[in-house]
């Protein structure tokens, strides 16, 4: 399994609240936030990992090349400024090769457990272009709802405000195979923008994604979120 995170965010909401380290390096677990990720990728399968940062992360980059070394698996670190998440999967999707690839942002903490479970689901299922993390715990300030197929559970469409039958919304959890890079490509050249608008365009592709829910997903956006997120953690 291939794997790749975006961490190109600038985090300008937790600066203004007080916190001074980067995203990527806030402590949850006495581990950074994207160490703790790591380990959880290299918990199933890990063929490689690519990581995007912002040219402004100076500190996460020195980080992230001071670890590089220690890890059983190539890592390609990308350091790019782009303007919206979509950027910045194009630009690590350059290291991909032939297979299965998941994707994160830096900021979607879920529990080890609930991932291995998730990434066996997707490799073992040869029926699916991808497997997308759902869930039904929102704290999300927009989130992204998911219509799914109860039975298949294939996702049927995404919406940006729920329509009182919506269950799941997207948890930030993207498996994908290579059919979607060739909808990622077409995006670019299109000048679409935001993830939530490439993933309407895997679906308008006729790309078959199935939902896979996870118990709860939390986003750091806010400092008030660390601290729901080390909770969430403790409990593992």
């Amino acid at each position: 399994m291939h794997y790749a995170i975006i961490a190109a965010g600038e985090g300008s909401r937790l600066v203004q609240e007080g916190i001074a380290v980067p995203k990527p390096l806030v402590d949850l677990d006495g581990r950074p936030m994207i160490r703790r990720l790591i380990d959880i990728f290299a918990s199933y399968k890990p063929e490689s990992l690519s990581i995007i940062v912002n040219e402004q992360m100076t500190a996460v980059r020195e980080y992230l090349e001071s670890i590089a070394t220690e890890l059983p698996f190539p890592v390609r670190l990308t350091v790019k400024s782009t303007p919206s998440s979509m950027h910045s999967f194009y630009e690590v999707s350059r290291g991909f090769t032939a297979g299965k690839f998941i994707l994160t942002t830096v900021d979607t903490i879920f529990r080890q457990p609930d991932f291995v479970r998730y990434a066996e689901a997707f490799d073992a299922d040869d029926s699916a272009d991808g497997c997308f993390g759902v869930t039904n715990f929102i704290d999300d300030e927009k989130p992204l709802y998911v219509d799914v197929d109860p039975e298949s559970m294939l996702i049927t469409a995404f919406r940006d405000a729920a329509n009182g039958k919506d269950k799941y919304i997207s948890g930030g959890i993207y498996g994908l195979t290579a059919p979607a890079l060739d909808v990622l490509a077409d995006c670019m050249e299109r000048g679409v923008s935001r993830m939530r608008n490439y993933q309407r365009a895997l679906l308008d592709a006729g790309l078959r994604l199935r939902a896979y829910p996870f118990p709860k997903i939390v986003d750091v956006d806010h400092a008030g979120d660390i601290a729901t997120a080390k909770a969430f953690i403790s409990g593992e």
